[in-house]
């Protein structure tokens, strides 16, 4: 076989997974119940969301929050301040690709 398979979590409870942490790229499955949120943070690589299940709000550098919904995909730049809140009534679940891996990046500002 020359593929490699990956395992993600199939749940409805709080999970942060890193699926793929290879030398190109490092893949995380997040899933978040209605009315919580993730961490504050800075992106510490240029990060697409893959948004599968809910709706993700999310906030950059205190700006005002906008709302993704499934089968949105989100860009959002290096080395911004994100907050992340499942403010829907179903479980949001989504898969976040940085590339190129964040080892491979400068450091981030601190916030």
């Amino acid at each position: 076989m020359l593929e490699k398979e990956y395992k993600y979590t199939l749940t409805d409870n709080f999970t942060m997974e890193k699926i793929v942490d290879d030398d190109n790229v490092n893949i995380n499955h997040i899933v978040v119940a209605p009315g919580a949120s993730v961490p504050v943070h800075v992106s510490n690589s240029h990060v697409h969301q893959i948004v599968v299940r809910g709706v993700l709000s999310l906030s950059l550098e205190d700006e005002p929050e906008n709302e993704h919904h499934a089968g949105s995909i989100v860009a959002v730049p290096f080395n911004l301040k994100m907050a992340i809140h499942n403010r829907g009534k179903e479980t949001l679940e989504f898969f976040v690709v940085k590339a190129p891996n964040p080892k491979n990046m400068p450091s981030t500002k601190s916030i």
